[in-house]
């Protein structure tokens, strides 16, 4: 878990910085629909892989360069970002509300995870029906950010 998330975290951090300071950007119309799919696919890849491999790392790494770009959304959305010194502090300051979030959702979920995890029941039946209650809402995300992307 700690590589998965470390790994999500560098790459986000990396393309939320870079849309921050305008050197790279994507459209909305783009990134929101591909947020979407990304989590979609690790949730129906769920289905398929008992094992977590270097596969699974690696695609966690390029999804959070996706996610960055979502964040760069909101990031600017809320009036920051831009160019000179204060957007490096701005940048930090977002950077860490966002980390810290995902850390708190963790340290809530994982101890649950965990000890459920040591059911064979849950290991067989509860990952499919958590992963297919992600799946149903990311498809319900997807198709409205593909309806609104025309907008």
């Amino acid at each position: 878990m700690l590589l998965v998330i470390t790994g999500f975290t560098l790459a986000h951090s990396l393309t939320l910085a870079l849309a921050a300071l305008n050197v790279v950007t994507l459209s909305s119309r783009i990134v929101e629909p591909a947020i979407a799919a990304s989590i979609i696919f690790v949730a129906a890849e769920n289905f398929r892989r008992e094992d977590k491999s270097w596969h699974r790392y690696a695609i966690t790494c390029g999804f959070g360069l996706i996610h960055g770009f979502g964040f760069a959304s909101a990031l600017r959305a809320s009036g920051l970002g831009g160019s000179g010194g204060f957007v490096a502090m701005q940048l930090l300051a977002f950077n860490l509300g966002v980390e810290t979030g995902q850390l708190v959702v963790a340290a809530v979920l994982l101890p649950f995870i965990f000890i459920l995890n040591k059911s064979p029941s849950f290991r067989r039946l509860g990952v499919r029906l958590i992963s297919a209650f992600v799946t149903a809402i990311a498809v319900h995300w997807l198709i409205q950010r593909i309806a609104n992307s025309g907008e």
